[in-house]
C-alpha cells in the first residue's frame, strides 16, 4: 500500500524541452502525484545552461540558471537539489526534456560515457540506497543509468529507439521496449520508467503513461 502523503522529489532541469525540463511531462507528473495525495517537492541544481530558442531550435547565445528557470514550472516553490537529503523524501521522479541529458548529466554529448552532475547523482544514489523508489520519464532513464553505472543493473525503457537503448545497456542497464501509454517497472531495483515524448505524439497519451508510472511508483513507497 502506498504511503499516505508521500513526499516525492521532482527533479527539474530548466523550463522547455529543447534546453530544460519537458513541461508537459513535468506537469503530468505533478498532477499524477497530487491527485493521489502525494506531496511534490520540486528540486533543481543551481547551475547554468545554454538557451535554445524554442521557435527556431537555434542557440540564442544566452545562458540562464537551471534553478531559476525550473521555478517557472514549480510556481516558485523549489529547492536547490544540493541541499536535499534522501531522508526528506519517500520517492524521486526525474522528468525528461533535453535538459535531463544536458543540464543534469552530459548524455547528450557523451552518450554511453555520460557522467551525472554530482549533486544530482548524490541524491539519486542516496534515495536508491535508502530503498526508496525512483521514476524516470522520457530520456531521463539515461540519467538514471549514468548514476547507477550497472549497480544495480536496472531494467529501464526509453521506448523503442535502439541507438539510445544501446547506450543505456553500455552503461549497465537492461533495456525493455515499451509503448508510450505504458511503463516498465523493476521491482527489485525499485525503478519505474516510461517513454513519454520519446514516442508520444500528444499530451494525452504522454500523460497516460506518466500517470500509470506514478501510480506504480507510489505503490512502492512505505
Amino acid at each position: 500500500m502506498a504511503k499516505k502523503g508521500a513526499r516525492v522529489g521532482v527533479v527539474l532541469s530548466g523550463c522547455g524541452f529543447k534546453d530544460g525540463a519537458e513541461i508537459h511531462e513535468s506537469v503530468s507528473a505533478l498532477i499524477a502525484l497530487t491527485k493521489r495525495g502525494a506531496v511534490p517537492v520540486c528540486l533543481a541544481p543551481d547551475t547554468t545552461f545554454d538557451v535554445i530558442d524554442h521557435r527556431t531550435g537555434q542557440p540564442t547565445g544566452e545562458r540562464r540558471n537551471v534553478l531559476a528557470e525550473s521555478a517557472r514550472i514549480a510556481r516558485g516553490e523549489i529547492r536547490d537539489i544540493a541541499t536535499v537529503k534522501a531522508s526528506e523524501l519517500d520517492a524521486l521522479v526525474l522528468p525528461g526534456g533535453f535538459g535531463a541529458a544536458k543540464n543534469l548529466c552530459d548524455f547528450a554529448s557523451a552518450g554511453a560515457k555520460a557522467t551525472p552532475l554530482p549533486a544530482v547523482a548524490n541524491l539519486v544514489r542516496e534515495v536508491h540506497a535508502a530503498g526508496k523508489p525512483i521514476a524516470a520519464i522520457c530520456i531521463a532513464p539515461a540519467l538514471l543509468a549514468a548514476c547507477f553505472r550497472g549497480e544495480p543493473r536496472a531494467t529501464l525503457t526509453i521506448g523503442t529507439d535502439q541507438g539510445t537503448a544501446g547506450a543505456l545497456e553500455q552503461m549497465g542497464a537492461t533495456h525493455q521496449n515499451c509503448a508510450v501509454t505504458e511503463f516498465v517497472v523493476d521491482r527489485q531495483a525499485k525503478v519505474v520508467t516510461t517513454p513519454a515524448y520519446m514516442l508520444g505524439r500528444t499530451a494525452a497519451e504522454v500523460f497516460e503513461g506518466i500517470d500509470k508510472s506514478i501510480g506504480a511508483l507510489l505503490e512502492m513507497t512505505r
